[in-house]
This record gives C-alpha cells, sequence and structure tokens, in this order.
C-alpha cells in the first residue's frame, strides 16, 4: 500500500461517524476542530455525543441512505461486521472510508495528530506501530514554541504585506523566512516597530538598506548533560549564525548547530582564561553588528554568577537587540541529582546561592557569611571547591553547628553524579580523601544529609 499524506479541506463537507461510544468519540475529536459537518448513527450514542450541538445524532441503526452526500465516513463501531460493510458500500460509491483496526478495510488512515491553530502535523506508519506515532507526536508537539497558534497567524498576516513591499522574490523569501524561524526559535510576535524595520531593510527603503540590526540571545545550556538544556535554548541553538560558547557546557550541543554557524570558543577556567570578559562584550558587539544572529552559549543559568548581565549591558549600549533564554542552574539541578533539595518542609524553608569566590571580604570568603551562618535555610557555594575547609571552619566560628550537615556535589556531563557526605566538622577532609575535582558545589545545611533519588 502507499499511503500519501493528502492534506484535504473537510471544512463543510459531510462525514458520518458510523458507531457512538468510546471510539467513535476519539475520532470525532480527532475531526472536530477542522470544520466537517459531522453525523453520528448507532442504536446507541454516549452521552457526551447527544449534548455535543455540533454534531447530528441519529440514534437507530445505520442505512445505507446515510451515505448520501458524505464526503468520508467513519466505521467505529463494535461490530467488525458492520464496519466491513460500511466499508465496501462506501467504496463502491467512491466515499473515502476508515474502519477502525481494519486496515484492509481503509482507504484512508488517521494520523497521530499534533494541531496548533494553522499548523498541523500528521504521523502515520500505515498501522506498523500507532504506538510509534504516538511517541513521535510527543517530541513534536513538546518542541513547538507555547506561542504557535498565535505565531502561525502572524506569519499567515505578513504575507500579504511582504509581497507588496518586497518586489524581489529572493528577498522577499528570506525575510519571510527569517521572521519564522525568529518566531519559531524565540516563541515571541515581533511588536509593529521590529517587523516594520526588517522589512524595510529587505525591501531596500533607505538607511535601512544600509545595514540591518544584529541579534544576540544569550541561552543558558543548563548543566551537566545536553538534554538538559531547554526546548527554547536548543531551537535557538539550531537557528544561530554564530555561536559564541565557553565551559562548563556538554560540547555535544554543538552537533545541533548548522554546519555553516560560525563557532566561536571563549572559555574561561580558574587559572586560564581564554579571552577576558571585556573582550566576550566586545565581540558580541562585532559580531551583531553584522546584522547575524547569535547565540551566546553558556553553562547553567546565565544570570547566576553567569556574568550575563555584563554580556547583556554592553551589548544593549552598543544598540545591539537582545534576548535571553534561561538555563537550570547548577545550584539547583546538580544538587537536585545527588537527592539534595534545596528547600524541604521541617528543614529549609529557604536557600542562599553564593559565590565563594570574591575579594570582598578581608579574608576572600564571603563578606556575609556571618549573617549567612545564622540562617537555618540551605547554603548553596559556588566556585568554592578550593575553600571548603576555609568556608567551613568560619560557618562554624560564626556559630554554625559543627554536626551540620554538608556535602560536595560534582556533576558530569555523562549524567553522573559524584556526591561526598559529612558535617562541618569533617567534609573538608573526607572531600580530600574522595580525590574529588572541580567544579563542585558545597552545600550546607540540613537539607544536605538527604538523598532522596537513587539515579
Amino acid at each position: 500500500m502507499g499511503y500519501f499524506p493528502f492534506f484535504i479541506d473537510i471544512a463543510g463537507k459531510k462525514g458520518l461517524i458510523v458507531g457512538g461510544g468510546r471510539i467513535a468519540a476519539h475520532k470525532i475529536e480527532k475531526l472536530s476542530t477542522f470544520g466537517a459537518r459531522l453525523t453520528v448513527v448507532a442504536p446507541q450514542i454516549e452521552r457526551e455525543l447527544k449534548d455535543n450541538p455540533a454534531l447530528a445524532c441519529l440514534e437507530r441503526a445505520f442505512l445505507e441512505s446515510d451515505l448520501q452526500e458524505c464526503f468520508f465516513v467513519v466505521a467505529a463501531s463494535d461490530d467488525r461486521k458492520l464496519n466491513h460493510r460500511v466499508s465496501m458500500l462506501c467504496r463502491e460509491r467512491g466515499i473515502l472510508v476508515n474502519a477502525v483496526d481494519e486496515k484492509e478495510d481503509c482507504g484512508f488512515l488517521f494520523p497521530a495528530l499534533v494541531k496548533e491553530g494553522k499548523l498541523t502535523v500528521g504521523i502515520c506508519t500505515e498501522g506498523a506501530s500507532p504506538r510509534t506515532a504516538a511517541l513521535l507526536r510527543s517530541r513534536i508537539a513538546s518542541e513547538l514554541p507555547g506561542r504557535t497558534e498565535e505565531i502561525m497567524d502572524y506569519l499567515a498576516d505578513l504575507r500579504g504585506p511582504a509581497k507588496e513591499r518586497i518586489t524581489e522574490d529572493g528577498k522577499r523569501a528570506r525575510f519571510l523566512r527569517e521572521m519564522a524561524e525568529l518566531c519559531m526559535a524565540e516563541n515571541r510576535i515581533p511588536d509593529a516597530a521590529e517587523t516594520d524595520a526588517r522589512m524595510a531593510f529587505y525591501a531596500g527603503e533607505g538607511e535601512c538598506a544600509e545595514k540591518e540590526t544584529g541579534q544576540v540571545t544569550l541561552v543558558g545550556a543548563g548543566c551537566g548533560p545536553y538534554d538538559l538544556i531547554t526546548l527554547r535554548g536548543l531551537a535557538a541553538v539550531r537557528n544561530a549564525e554564530v555561536l559564541v560558547y565557553d565551559d562548563l557546557l556538554d560540547e555535544r550541543l554543538l552537533e545541533h548547530a548548522a554546519e555553516s554557524c560560525e563557532k566561536i570558543y571563549v572559555g574561561k577556567r580558574m587559572g586560564r582564561h581564554s579571552k577576558k570578559q571585556e573582550e566576550i562584550n566586545a565581540l558580541l558587539t562585532e559580531k551583531a553588528a553584522e546584522g547575524r544572529r547569535v547565540v551566546r552559549l553558556k553553562g547553567g543559568d546565565p544570570f547566576v554568577f553567569g556574568r550575563g548581565g555584563e554580556e547583556m549591558l554592553a551589548l544593549r549600549e552598543a544598540g545591539a537587540r537582545t534576548g535571553e533564554v534561561p538555563g537550570l542552574t547548577s545550584a539547583i539541578a546538580v544538587l537536585a541529582a545527588a537527592g539534595i533539595p534545596v528547600t524541604h518542609r521541617g528543614l529549609a524553608r529557604s536557600f542562599h546561592v553564593v559565590s565563594a569566590r570574591t575579594g570582598e571580604g578581608t579574608d576572600g570568603l564571603p563578606e556575609q557569611l556571618g549573617e549567612l551562618a545564622k540562617l537555618n535555610g540551605t547554603l548553596i557555594f559556588l566556585m568554592g571547591f578550593h575553600r571548603i575547609g576555609e568556608l567551613a571552619q568560619k560557618l562554624v566560628e560564626y556559630g554554625k553547628p559543627a554536626d551540620t550537615p554538608a556535602a560536595a556535589v560534582h556533576g558530569g556531563f555523562d549524567g553522573n553524579v559524584e556526591c561526598v557526605r559529612g558535617t562541618l566538622s569533617d567534609i573538608a577532609q573526607r572531600v580530600k580523601a574522595s580525590g574529588m575535582t572541580p567544579p563542585a558545589i558545597f552545600v550546607v545545611g540540613a537539607a544536605a544529609g538527604l538523598k532522596l533519588t537513587d539515579y
């Protein structure tokens, strides 16, 4: 058999559903958003169908005359013989027919559907594996932006003005393509001013013809394995023309970028800096000025001790358009992978994320350490692996009980997590004995004594 995925307009056309039970209701649910005139015929019809004002219900046995003027028929009764008979009658009359669970009696098959406004995706395995079709449907649906329906309406309305204003076919096609990529990657609809500016550029109007303004999207890659990035972040990577990335992210993410994408490494690690922050800011500004789609990919969440704010301020001062996609911060996610919740009723009602690398205090430790020691919540120290002993000692000096649970947690790109547990009195010795290497998170508080996950 050869099932070609035609998309046929069924709005206003008569469709007959033979059967009034659960299966029929399922088929009707799939059809209901496409505007067909549906009639249900069966000796018994479920109440939810009879109460649906959009359906014509005939609570009686099927008659051959019910097939008059039908564009398509779905045989969805519990009687296989009746379904087969309906199928044969439809084939004789050239009517499209689907008989549930009997592929040989089907002139068309129901696909697994993803429907978001004007966007429709149908998946069919020719009956080989409906479960596979359902799994693929779920994957596709999960990757669509939350505003897909609005985006489709916006893009549809854009075609007319673009045709009138951008006369050159190639430029108009590129404009429409880039607007679609922007909307889907960033899950947003450009406002009137941005739409007009981009259209003016492609139309070659006035000063807009000289140079297109680029855009920079700051994307959090999450922490640990590459599949912890958000769907929106992954879409931005796929649509990037320039990808500026650093350490603390799974480099398998780079495989999702287009082959034509320019990839620039600007990693920074303690003791060996590839580029200074000012150089990175200048690089991002330069690439944006070229009118390109730039993605700045950073580990964890860019706004949690990631210096993302500094980069965004520099870009905005230079007049570049900016956007941000949050990521899973290691301060929460790596601990969770080790079974440590940052809050837990009865143990910790707050959590505090602190950078352990600061020159503000007299000893280089966080200057508010005394205040933090008095809190009952969870204390989370980032970038403090080499200072665990000093931090633990100071917290005890400031009044934190020496037997307070503490842990050091290191997360890998393979999804594995290494966790060393102890108390403030012995955590430094335990970490040293374990051979753990940085980076790692130092966590202190009653919740640090929990282990709520097995893998």
